[in-house]
């Protein structure tokens, strides 16, 4: 019995289906041998009872012929059951390996990808603990927790303590500046102005470097 799965160049494609055919085939195969059991029953010998009588001839009151058909065919079907629970289990065992190796494929693709993901993002230098309401900074959509990476001229490179971000924001009064930020493990990049407005300062937030 051939596997159904089985392409010319020997390798394996099971799949689902193959398996619930060959478990369709398994059922059939048990209902033929139970159908075969009821003939034996209906004629009270069963697979082993003596087909000749005391004197040694063939018994005049059962079907010889349908007896024997019976047993011959239940042997048949009995080896064929053997087979198909052996392609079963090996169709079983290649879907859970198949399943196995592309699980861990998978993880790692995904595990590689968030390195690369990791290490294309820069290193912040400073971090946003205070947003105020209506302030330029909370107009431009900077966020607590945002991480900065870049803040007009001043990154990860050239940042050296907090003098350098607030030098630049005295010389950029009313001009826009570019700050990118990783905000949930994201980059995230917005233009923030610099400017006069009804609270302290010129940004309304509050940045703390960040020690590595």
């Amino acid at each position: 019995m051939k596997m159904t799965g089985e392409n010319n160049d020997g390798k394996s494609d099971i799949t689902m289906n193959d398996v619930k055919n060959l478990v369709k085939k398994k059922d059939e195969i048990e209902e033929q041998i139970k159908a075969y059991y009821d003939v034996l029953e209906d004629q009270g010998v069963g697979v082993e009872g003596p087909l000749v009588d005391e004197e040694g001839f063939p018994r005049s009151d059962v079907n010889l012929y349908q007896i024997r058909t019976a047993r011959h065919n239940i042997s048949c079907l009995q080896n064929d059951h053997k087979a198909i629970m052996v392609e079963i289990e090996e169709a079983l065992h290649k879907l859970h390996a198949r399943e196995k190796a592309k699980h861990e494929q998978d993880g790692a693709e995904a595990q590689a990808k968030a390195m690369e993901h990791e290490v294309s993002l820069p290193p912040p230098f400073a971090r946003v603990d205070a947003v105020t309401q209506g302030s330029p900074a909370c107009g431009a959509g900077l966020r607590v927790g945002d991480e900065i990476t870049e803040f007009g001229s001043v990154n990860t490179g050239n940042f050296q303590n907090l003098q350098n971000i607030a030098s630049v924001v005295q010389h950029s009064e009313g001009k826009p500046l570019r700050v990118a930020v990783i905000r949930n493990g994201q980059r995230a990049g917005m233009s923030l102005t610099p400017q006069r407005w009804s609270g302290r300062g010129l940004l309304g937030c509050n940045i703390v470097p960040i020690h590595r």
